[in-house]
């Protein structure tokens, strides 16, 4: 059975968004659904659109990440793979998760020229709660512009 694959859009982006309508395309499967409001309804919603899923991969963008990175904390055993685009991690949000050690595969992919998260905080804190992370620095801004066509996505979205 195909693994079930999630794009979780930025605080100020959605799923019309350049990375949204890659996936969609792309991956016709791919859960690539709307996030407004608070964290909170965000993460509800979310939670609902994968109640009684398993084997769950996760690509999260900037708050996308943070909202990937808190449900894979919240139901570990649910997720095989997080791939985090430049993460928000360094939210105050996250912070009752710093601690936890996830053992599924993670990839961070963050941008040198990322000037809305910073590079180094995010990626102390991915090592530190993802036991088994790849870390991609790329000359690159926040959005991933320039290299996020270039990612190996066939291969990143095998379980």
């Amino acid at each position: 059975m195909d693994p079930t694959r999630v794009f979780i859009h930025g605080l100020e982006s959605s799923s019309q968004g350049t990375k949204g309508v890659f996936f969609r395309e792309r991956y016709p499967g791919m859960i690539v659904e709307d996030y407004p409001g608070t964290l909170e309804e965000r993460m509800e919603r979310l939670t609902v659109l994968l109640a009684h899923r398993r084997d769950i991969i996760l690509v999260g963008s900037s708050y996308g990440g943070l909202m990937a990175a808190i449900y894979a904390c919240e139901h570990a055993d649910r997720v095989s793979k997080v791939i985090l685009l430049a993460p928000a991690l360094h939210l105050e949000e996250f912070y009752p998760y710093h601690g936890r050690k996830l053992a599924m595969p993670a990839v961070l992919f963050h941008g040198t020229a990322d000037d809305v998260v910073p590079l180094q905080a995010v990626r102390d804190i991915a090592e530190e709660i993802f036991t088994d992370i790849t870390c991609h620095i790329v000359d690159d801004d926040h959005p991933l512009r320039a290299t996020f066509l270039t990612y190996d996505w066939d291969g990143l979205l095998m379980a």
